[in-house]
């Protein structure tokens, strides 16, 4: 048998890890990098619209800066990561030419796709690329990334993209062949082939990623990846790059992770799943119930509290009486407006100091309920 929606799919995102790509020494492999494209090639010149989410640039930049192994150290990250992209990137570049095929660099920040303008920009310029027939190859922009602004992982990131662009597939491509009940090479641990659910996962037991290769992926975020695209309406497939050709012709290899929700908005998944809040706001329990149960705005009259630095435009958490996260949502105002205005209406801020503070601290379009809510 065959997976019909795997055959079905007209726009896809691939994503594959350093350790496909990667000799043992750590640099990259031209081989397995040509197979991939080959694979890819063959599906783009069938019709399907595809995008590469490519690790690989910090691992390319080791050997031209003889570094035994991956820097610990955000800067060195970033040196290797600027040495490396270019390597990466012509290598694709040459290997899709043999195919007659245009290729498209795409670096993001985590900033680049939560602020509202670069976040309509960014699909714009998806949308134009794949329109004029090109292959966006994607990886994020560890050159100038901080830690408090990285997505960690392209697994995560090519589940942003495929929302992103409406993908209708989510190929992960990674060192092992699939998604096992225990550590892959331990006796009695079996491959899971389809998951439907969190339900399916509950016997299923996976480690961290190791620190001594060049990746810093693992199952663990493999999963919440899947979990992402999934809850978005977007099937997985989760099978080692070798087996690449036959997870794209519908064929029954790897794990197979059942699309279990609905497209959302798209800056509503960037929000809950590549955010994290720059400061929380204090809400009473009538704030609550209402951005809970009423789906309202959040209005300066319910906030108690608030913590942390953050400007207008800011990702914020909300947070009840009982300490726990409800929501996350871009703040209309700077933290050290906010204290002045709590528990206040917004007619009599408005009589008191003008007409522009009669509008909502986080409003509806921007908000977010994180899970459980």
């Amino acid at each position: 048998m065959t997976r019909q929606a795997v055959l079905d799919a007209r726009r896809i995102v691939v994503k594959v890890g350093s350790s496909s790509l990667t000799t043992a020494a750590g640099g990259i492999d031209p081989e397995r990098v040509r197979a991939l494209v080959n694979t890819l090639a063959t599906a783009h010149g069938s019709g399907v619209e595809v995008v590469l989410v490519s690790s690989g640039a910090i691992a390319a930049g080791l050997a031209p800066l003889n570094l035994k192994r991956r820097p610990r150290d955000l800067a060195r990250q970033q040196a290797a990561a600027s040495v490396g992209q270019g390597i990466l990137v012509h290598r694709y570049t040459e290997e899709f030419a043999r195919h007659d095929q245009v290729t498209g660099q795409v670096l993001l920040t985590l900033d680049d796709v939560t602020r509202r303008g670069h976040h309509r920009n960014a699909q714009r310029t998806f949308a134009t690329l794949l329109e004029m027939g090109v292959v966006p190859i994607v990886n994020e922009n560890d050159t100038v990334a901080t830690s408090e602004i990285r997505f960690g992982d392209n697994d995560r990131l090519a589940a942003l993209v495929a929302h992103l662009v409406r993908a209708d597939l989510l190929v992960l491509l990674s060192d092992v062949d699939g998604l096992y009940d225990g550590p892959p090479t331990a006796p009695g641990s079996s491959l899971v082939t389809d998951v439907r659910g969190d339900a399916d996962l509950d016997r299923v037991t996976v480690g961290k990623a190791g620190a001594a290769g060049v990746g810093t992926g693992g199952m663990t975020t493999k999963l919440e990846a899947a979990r992402i695209a999934t809850g978005a309406g977007i099937p997985v497939v989760l099978t080692g790059a070798p087996q690449a050709a036959a997870a794209l012709a519908g064929e029954q290899v790897g794990t197979f992770f059942h699309a279990t929700g609905k497209r959302r908005s798209a800056r509503m998944l960037w929000l809950a799943h590549a955010t994290s809040g720059k400061g929380s706001i204090v809400v009473d329990a009538g704030a609550v119930k209402a951005l809970t149960e009423r789906k309202a705005s959040l209005l300066p009259a319910g906030i108690t509290g608030v913590t942390g630095s953050f400007v207008d435009g800011d990702p914020v958490d909300l947070v009840g009486p009982d300490g726990r996260v409800i929501a996350r949502g871009l703040v209309n105002y700077d933290a050290a407006e906010l204290p002045a205005l709590m528990g206040r209406s917004t007619r009599a801020l408005a009589a008191e100091l003008g007409a522009s503070y009669e509008r909502e601290v986080v409003h509806r379009d921007d908000l977010t309920l994180l899970s459980g809510n």
